[in-house]
């Protein structure tokens, strides 16, 4: 289990690879954001951008799935205020592999609950291509290990 002294600032944690496929991204727009684009390859907007792609919010569903999968999992997290900064700088398309990294930017001990730290993070996705797809900056409480 790793807790809030296991972090430091300038740390990166590497994101492992994650493949995006075409029916996972039906099923997520079917029932989150149900737009042509990412619902119907046929579709005449659909071709019109280029193809099929993975809503934004997928995209971001997928970044905590390797976040978990990199180190959250295994980390003595209590919650999350909130994500300040979130873009999605290039489509997701079905067939891409999405790679990135996580950079601690903040490691400080909480001034009003000694017991847990304050991590603030900059991850940034990118596909096959090594195209920036999206970035995001979030905050996580973690517990300390030593109060």
């Amino acid at each position: 289990m790793r807790y809030f002294e296991d972090f430091e600032v300038g740390q990166c944690i590497t994101l492992a690879p994650y493949s995006v496929q075409a029916a996972d991204i039906i099923s997520f727009a079917r029932q989150f954001d149900p737009q042509p684009f990412h619902l119907d390859p046929l579709d005449t907007k659909t071709q019109q951008l280029g193809g099929l792609m993975a809503s934004g919010w997928h995209t971001a569903a997928i970044a905590m799935r390797m976040k978990v999968d990199a180190y959250l999992g295994d980390t003595a997290t209590l919650t999350s205020p909130g994500v300040d900064q979130l873009r999605w700088l290039l489509p997701v398309r079905a067939g891409d592999t999405l790679s990135g990294i996580e950079l601690v930017t903040v490691a400080r001990r909480s001034r009003s609950q000694p017991d847990r730290g304050v991590l603030a993070t900059e991850v940034r996705l990118q596909n096959q291509h090594e195209k920036l797809v999206m970035t995001l900056e979030a905050t996580v409480f973690v517990l300390a290990r030593h109060p």
